[in-house]
This record gives C-alpha cells, sequence and structure tokens, in this order.
C-alpha cells in the first residue's frame, strides 16, 4: 500500500500544526497536556462499561476474600453412625477430630445394626457408618467420600491402632514413632507463605496484564478515532501534538494507577480477615513496589499504545499495529507465571518483565531492596527512551493518511 505523507506546511500559516514548540501568541499551551488529561480522565469515568467493569472486579476480589475468610473459619459437622461394639472407635473419633482437623467436627449416632446404619446413610440422616470389617476398619458414605472425615478418621484410627500395638509390646507410640516422621521445609521463607507468593504473583500477572490491555487498546483506538474523524488536525492547530501526547498518557496511566491502588487496597482488607492475616505486613512491601513498578511499565506501554494507533488511518488497522504490543503483554504475563530459576532472575531486570517479577521475587525473598532498586532504575530509563521513540513516531505519523504507516516509515516521515 502507496502511504500519502502529508507536506508540513509553513511556519507563517495561520492553521500550521504545532509540534515541538509553543507556537507565537498562543497561552497556556504549555500546560496543554493537563486539559488532555483531565479529558481523557473525564471521558473514562463517564463511561459506563469501565465503571460496571471497575466495580464487578472490586466485588470479585471482595467476594473471593469473603469467601476465603468465611470457609477458614467454618466447620464441617459429620454425623457418623456406629453399633455398640464399635462405638468405642467412634467416640474416640469424635473426641479427637478437633485435634486432627479444627474445621472438621463428629457426632456420633447409635445404631442397633447394620441394616439400621444403611438406612440411616440413605435417609441423609447420617453422613458416614464406622465399622469393622474383620481387621479393618471402614468408613462407608452413601454416593460420595467425605474426603475431610476420611482423612480424620484415618488419622485417629491409625492412632489408636498404634497405641494398643505399643500396650500390647510394654511400650509408648511415642516411642514406635520416634525417628519415623518427616517435616518439610523450604531454603527461603516456609511452605504457606510460599503457597500464599504464588497467589499474589499470579494477582500481579493478570492486574499487569488486563490494566495494560484494556488501557492500551482503549488508548489506541480513541487516538485512530481522532485521526480518523480528523479531529485530530483541528486539535494539532491549537495544541502541540507532543502535548496531546502526554496529556493522553498521564489520563490514562494515572486511571490505570488509581484502578490498581483500588484493587490492591481491597485485596490487602481482604487479606486481613483470612488465615493469611499474619502475613499482610510481609505482603505489603511487594505491593507497594508492584505500584511503583506498574507505574513506570504503564507509562511506557501507554507511550506504545498511542503509537500503534497514530500508525493507523482507520479502526479496522489498529488490530494489526497493536499486533507486537498485544504479543509483548502475554509475554510478560505468561513468562511470570512459568519462568523459574535464572531464566526468572535475568528477566526480573528486564522492561517490562521486571514490572512484575521483580515484585514476585520481592515477595518470595529471593531479591534483596537494593536489586529492586537496580532493576526500578533500568526500568525508569527504558521507559523514558521509549517515551522519547514514541514521541517522535506519534508526532510525524498523527497527521499523515492514506493508510497504515510502519515504524521505519513514520520514523522517517516529515513534521
Amino acid at each position: 500500500m502507496t502511504t500519502t505523507l502529508r507536506t508540513p506546511p509553513t511556519p507563517s500559516s495561520p492553521s500550521s500544526p504545532s509540534t515541538d514548540a509553543e507556537a507565537p501568541g498562543r497561552t497556556g499551551t504549555r500546560s496543554a497536556w493537563a486539559l488532555v488529561a483531565r479529558r481523557e480522565v473525564v471521558v473514562k469515568l463517564t463511561d459506563r462499561s469501565f465503571v460496571i467493569g471497575t466495580v464487578v472486579t472490586l466485588v470479585l476480589i471482595a467476594g473471593f476474600m469473603g469467601w476465603q475468610a468465611w470457609d477458614s473459619g467454618r466447620t464441617s459437622t459429620y454425623t457418623v453412625a456406629a453399633t455398640a461394639s464399635d462405638r468405642p472407635m467412634a467416640d474416640r473419633l469424635a473426641k479427637d477430630a478437633r485435634g486432627v482437623d479444627d474445621t472438621v467436627a463428629v457426632e456420633v449416632d447409635d445404631v442397633a445394626d447394620a441394616g439400621a446404619a444403611r438406612a440411616l446413610l440413605t435417609e441423609g440422616d447420617a453422613d458416614a457408618w464406622l465399622h469393622r470389617d474383620g481387621g479393618t476398619w471402614v468408613l462407608t458414605t452413601d454416593s460420595k467420600e467425605e474426603s475431610s472425615l476420611t482423612r480424620v478418621t484415618q488419622e485417629v484410627v491409625r492412632q489408636a491402632a498404634l497405641e494398643q500395638q505399643a500396650s500390647d509390646l510394654g511400650t509408648t507410640a511415642e516411642q514406635l514413632q520416634a525417628g519415623s516422621t518427616v517435616r518439610t521445609s523450604l531454603l527461603t521463607g516456609d511452605a504457606e507463605k510460599a503457597g500464599l507468593a504464588s497467589g499474589v504473583a499470579f494477582a500481579f500477572a493478570f492486574l499487569f496484564y488486563i490494566a495494560t490491555l484494556t488501557f492500551g487498546i482503549t488508548l489506541a483506538n480513541s487516538v485512530v478515532e481522532e485521526k480518523q474523524s480528523r479531529i485530530v488536525e483541528i486539535i494539532a492547530t491549537s495544541i502541540p501534538v507532543r502535548q496531546l501526547l502526554v496529556g493522553k498518557i498521564v489520563g490514562n496511566s494515572a486511571l490505570a494507577i488509581a484502578q490498581m491502588v483500588l484493587y490492591a487496597g481491597v485485596g490487602m482488607v481482604g487479606l486481613s480477615l483470612t488465615p493469611y492475616s499474619s502475613y499482610v505486613t510481609a505482603v505489603s512491601g511487594p505491593v507497594v513496589w508492584f505500584l511503583v513498578f506498574f507505574v513506570a511499565g504503564f507509562v511506557a506501554l501507554a507511550a506504545l499504545w498511542a503509537v500503534a494507533g497514530a500508525l493507523a488511518s482507520r479502526t479496522e488497522e489498529v488490530q494489526s499495529t497493536a499486533t507486537p504490543m498485544t504479543m509483548l503483554v502475554m509475554a510478560v504475563f505468561f513468562g511470570s507465571l512459568f519462568l523459574d530459576g535464572a531464566a526468572k532472575v535475568v528477566l526480573s531486570y528486564v522492561p517490562p518483565f521486571s514490572a512484575v517479577l521483580m515484585p514476585t521475587r520481592l515477595l518470595e525473598g529471593t531479591a534483596q531492596w537494593w536489586e529492586a532498586v537496580v532493576a526500578l532504575a533500568v526500568l525508569l530509563a527504558t521507559a523514558g527512551l521509549v517515551v522519547r521513540v514514541a514521541e517522535r513516531l506519534y508526532r510525524r505519523s498523527l497527521l499523515q493518511t492514506g493508510g497504515k504507516l510502519s515504524m521505519r516509515q513514520a520514523w522517517s516521515a516529515p513534521e
């Protein structure tokens, strides 16, 4: 496709679009970016789909945290049927169940025989029937196994049998078990914190992915719509194109950052209500680091999304010009989930992967604060360079018509 390049108007023309410098006689153009940013914010906040999406996400986060808090404190009570001959073991199960699992409680229901026990199970009046079959204890349920009750029963029966055998041998259960237990440990942190870190790391990656794609695609479409309708030509006669780009980046970045802070705040409050509440302090630091990294990473990517919109001449072309950005964001998302070892360490210093990987490493305890400072400095330097390059591409492609431009064409196009 042949690209038509506009001949830049002469400086003396009253309708000449401004690029780098403020045109003579115009006042306030140096702060025009603030007006553009405010417009971007107002348009977004009055967009019903954006507001509804944000509220729904907050509700989902709050709902998930609420469910975790409720589920962690919920006790499941099971009714176990037992005949008189099996009652001693059933009573032992009822007594020791909470010691094995504090979310499991057992009540015992006497039955006359096996037929009566089966009838209770069939009618739903009992959850299980504990009985002895030869030398084996059997826990019978109706149509599905109660995994929590099964696990507790196995432990209680095992302990009771061990105590009986120890008594027959003239020793104790503790002596018989001496040296037979295996505990797990991690070189860094502990298992519970590792599980929490995995969940929070996924949240980092997912929020970065969703925010970058959502705001990025919206920004690119906004640019190309203004270009396609030729409104941008009118805007460019009033304010410098550079100010227009800065305003769009600042406006969308402010919204994205505010949204991330809101999500993080709700998540931290919810975390304080779960069994992981003791880790709120430990998680707070990495969350703050994530927000800081997110700011730098998003600003750089927002500039590139704006370029993707400026390279297109029609809305239909944005999908093509934005493909590299989409692939990059997806690479960050999946890389943050599946990378490990040396690759994860190296990419935690490489923008934009560092925006997610370094906060994750801080949470896991595999990175020191000074490593985060180094990674942030690299990210900020890269963001500054990317914004400068993007500003040139945006400025030189925004007023070009006749089809989509390649980055090489935009770079060499006249202003």
